[in-house]
């Protein structure tokens, strides 16, 4: 016996010499559990034995847990004895039977070394308290609480409540002309500074046309308003700019940025999607109605389960259907959790400003997002539905909830008859196969005849090929009494069908049982690894209690209960991340320059006080997007010239603590638009089908199918403002690609802006400018004939809203010289008239002018 035992305690101890001769060397220095260790469990081992999960009862991110080990018994942890560390033992891979993690690489040596001189060291976990919590977790593992946990509801300011706070005082008051002005010159005033003096009334008259409508004023309402350029006169102006259609045509394209607009699916085929196009006017409409934001919200995220469902709440629900789709995917079931996924981190960018995406396949990084809250938020729109045939999708009825009961109604009765049709039709293919009329080659006709159950794949891919042409084969041989049979039953159908009520049709995701599937955590993101069961829910960090989700009606009713959460003024985000959106678009940059992460590593507000005084005014007043915009507008902070001063530059060299208004570039929509307009060629027709301007043959050329890819529109038509420009994936329209339009398949809060090379060769060669400059010159020529001078002030004005100073004008003259002289010289074998080398001369003078750096900056 006593053999036995030393036999055994000996090979111990060669298993235990052999197993820290196999194990990478523990690590030098001292090591710290957030630096160190929390980044390695985080990354590679809470997904199944973090807060949410626990695989073998093994939970990984609480000491005292983690010391007790799992369902075998054993410690993870042994503090002291990196070499009895379950945990060590299973990553290093000396046990050939479990290696962990399951999936994904393996561990690196210096990983593996830096958790074993951490246990080494006593494998002390943040605070000290066996019991304590790692950051990473949120709430009890036995369930989801309903209160939020303290450590994250207190630290972080995104997530507190939105409180107005007190104007403060500052001791220029005459610079004030509202509270904006109040909190901006407050901080000038804490470091001595003043702000840049006023813009000239030219520049301010041309930022707020192009800011607001996207276009520049015409001659006549520069002379309306510079005769008496009052900031009375200026804020009159401002209620008359938000007043017209262009307001909502502008600002609209900035939404669509936001929810990923385009009108085609991307991927391989691109199809286009049906009537997508009216998602695009229902936000011009909104906008331009002022629609309440809270209300626009509601419409988007569930216009289908409000109480007033209506064709405009219906098109609306088109915001969840917007993103890139795959129509023929490898995986259909991961394939469907990335459809959710597009929803799910679009929608916690666009309206709350967190990237809650980032927690599919694990616990956030760096935010208090878990996976748990992730599904938790798939599970609300889980039971939304694609209607589609195959590859072919489909648009749904525009209408009220009792214009779609009646359809639906009158519909259920034409099915069963239309159904029997079909049958009867398919009755006849046996027969007919037989009969030796079909000219389907012989291995198809036995594929059709052969029992469905019994078909060889061969066959099954010849009955799939040749269907369609059976089917229109036996319809033309049909014996006289089914046609009979089939007849009648036609006779029946065609009453109810002139019954229906005559509905449009829009593209949106439909929800068509109340009783949505069961939704899973899935393990690392995979559709195929599921853990356990999650329930609809909003993220834990945000909610002080979680929203009450009713009994389902038509549909679960989730989706209204997120949006309504979301739409509450107690949401301490939604109203920061839109009033930092407008802010952005008429300064440049947001008081928080992340306008899409509000989170810990998106960048702190310059203001934070500011943008807490706008978010809660924008909720007190209506949450009125057009007064937010006025408040704005009106104030000196906005209305400051964009002087440098050198001092201040270097300090604060982006403006951070708006001493002046930076330059922004515009965007390729107000640029192409102005284009339009100062030439004369701006077609003012809103709303409707999408145009197609015309693209170059070249920008076609590596297309399978150039012919049929792209048939452009009319001069006229496509002479309308770009906003309602098709929009395809797979091919942007080259002007606006070149010119920095958004990313299509994602949300872009917002643009990149680059200066390279093909922007410069686009706007100096391309088509569409230098036809834009022959319109030019023609206006020119109709309005104040060829003398040179008069073109050339005509020109500035229609282009800058000013004149030209004398020496913009004297080389402007000479080189309406240069280039009429050059065009006489020119070979022809025939003499060349005076008059047309002016012409030609105003042509190029036109391209120079839309060409210069102050033609696509707002002043």
């Amino acid at each position: 016996m006593f053999r036995v035992m030393l036999l055994g305690a000996l090979l111990a101890f060669i298993s235990h010499a052999q197993t820290a001769q196999q194990l990478a060397p523990a690590a030098s220095v001292q090591v710290d559990f957030t630096t160190h260790v929390q980044p390695i469990l985080q990354a590679r081992c809470y997904t199944c034995h973090g807060e949410q999960l626990q695989l073998r009862k093994l939970r990984l991110d609480r000491r005292v847990d983690a010391i007790r080990g799992g369902e075998s018994g054993i410690p993870a942890i042994v503090p002291g004895e990196s070499a009895n560390s379950l945990l060590i033992r299973y990553v290093s891979g000396i046990d050939p039977e479990v290696v962990m993690p399951p999936e994904g690489d393996r561990l690196t040596a210096d990983e593996i070394g830096l958790l074993r001189a951490w246990i080494d060291q006593g494998a002390a976990y943040p605070g000290g308290s066996a019991d304590e919590l790692s950051s990473e977790s949120v709430r009890p593992a036995s369930g989801r609480s309903s209160e939020r946990s303290s450590e994250h509801s207190s630290d972080h300011w995104a997530f507190q409540p939105v409180r107005r706070p007190r104007v403060p005082r500052v001791g220029d008051t005459e610079w004030v002309r509202n509270p904006i002005d109040a909190f901006v010159l407050a901080k000038l005033e804490q470091r001595g500074w003043k702000p840049s003096g006023p813009a000239k009334p030219r520049a301010l008259l041309r930022r707020l046309y192009l800011d607001l409508i996207g276009l520049p004023p015409t001659l006549e309402e520069q002379a309306a308003l510079l005769n008496a350029p009052s900031p009375e006169n200026f804020d009159r102006l401002v209620d008359d700019l938000l007043r017209r259609p262009g307001y909502g045509e502008r600002w609209a394209r900035h939404w669509l940025d936001l929810v990923r607009y385009a009108e085609t699916n991307g991927y391989e085929r691109d199809a286009a999607k049906p009537h997508v196009w009216r998602y695009r006017d229902y936000v011009i409409r909104a906008l331009n109605g002022d629609k309440r934001y809270d209300q626009f919200i509601v419409e988007q995220l569930a216009g289908d389960e409000v109480d007033d469902v209506s064709p405009e709440t219906l098109v609306a629900l088109g915001y969840n259907r917007l993103g890139p789709w795959d129509d023929e995917p490898a995986d259909f079931a991961q394939d469907r959790f990335d459809q959710l996924d597009d929803i799910v981190t679009t929608t916690s960018q666009v309206f709350l400003g967190m990237t809650l995406g980032c927690a599919r396949c694990h616990n956030h990084k760096f935010d208090p997002l878990t996976a748990r809250d992730y599904y938790s938020m798939v599970a609300i729109f889980d039971g939304l539905v694609r209607p589609q045939t195959g590859r072919t999708e489909h648009d749904l009825p525009l209408g009220s909830r009792l214009e779609l009961d009646e359809l639906a109604a009158i519909e259920s009765r034409i099915a069963p008859l239309q159904q029997h049709i079909e049958v009867l039709k398919k009755s006849h293919w046996p027969a007919f196969l037989r009969s030796g009329k079909s000219e389907l080659d012989e291995e198809s006709i036995k594929a059709f005849l052969a029992d469905a159950g019994q078909r060889t794949p061969e066959q099954e891919r010849l009955v799939k090929r040749n269907r369609g042409r059976l089917k229109s084969e036996a319809a033309k041989n049909l014996p006289e009494e089914l046609k009979s049979q089939i007849a009648g039953l036609e006779e029946a159908i065609a009453p109810l069908r002139e019954s229906m009520p005559d509905l449009s049709r829009g593209y949106f995701l439909h929800e068509p049982s109340p009783e949505p599937p069961p939704t899973h955590l899935l393990l690392r993101g995979s559709a195929h690894n599921r853990g356990p069961e999650t329930s609809p829910a909003v993220p834990v960090v945000l909610a002080s209690t979680q929203p009450h989700f009713p009994d389902a009606r038509q549909t679960s009713l989730r989706r209204l209960t997120l949006a309504r959460w979301i739409a509450n003024p107690e949401n301490p985000l939604t109203a920061r991340v839109i009033v930092n959106r407008v802010w952005q678009h008429h300064f440049g940059e947001g008081l928080v320059r992340t306008p899409s992460n509000f989170g810990k590593i998106g960048e702190l507000p310059t203001h934070p006080e500011l943008l807490d005084w706008l978010a809660s005014w924008f909720m007190e007043n209506g949450w009125s997007l057009k007064k937010l915009h006025r408040l704005i507008l009106t104030s000196n902070s906005y209305r400051m010239s964009k002087q440098w001063n050198a001092v201040y530059g270097g300090e604060d060299p982006e403006s951070r603590l708006l001493w002046r208004v930076p330059y922004t570039r515009l965007e390729v929509e107000a640029v192409r638009d102005s284009m339009l307009a100062v030439t004369g060629r701006l077609n003012r027709k809103m709303y409707g089908p999408s145009m197609l301007p015309r693209i170059s043959e070249a920008a076609l050329e590596g297309h399978s199918d150039p012919d049929k890819i792209w048939k452009p529109s009319p001069e006229d038509e496509a002479s309308r403002r770009t906003i309602y420009a098709f929009i395809k994936r797979s091919m942007v329209i080259p002007m606006l690609e070149v010119l920095d339009l958004c990313d299509t398949t994602r949300s872009t809060a917002k643009r990149t802006v680059t200066s390279v090379a093909p922007q410069a060769l686009t706007l100096f060669n391309g088509d569409f400018v230098n036809e834009q400059a022959r319109y030019f010159a023609e206006r020119l020529v109709w309005e104040v004939g060829l003398d040179p001078e008069k073109q050339i002030e005509r020109a500035y004005l229609l282009a800058f809203a000013r004149p030209p100073t004398p020496l913009e004008q004297g080389r402007m003259t000479a080189f309406l010289s240069r280039e009429a002289a050059a065009w006489i010289a020119e070979p022809s074998g025939r003499p060349r008239d005076p008059a047309m080398a002016r012409r030609h001369a105003s042509g190029q003078m036109c391209r120079v002018i839309l060409n210069l750096n102050e033609f696509v900056y707002t002043d």
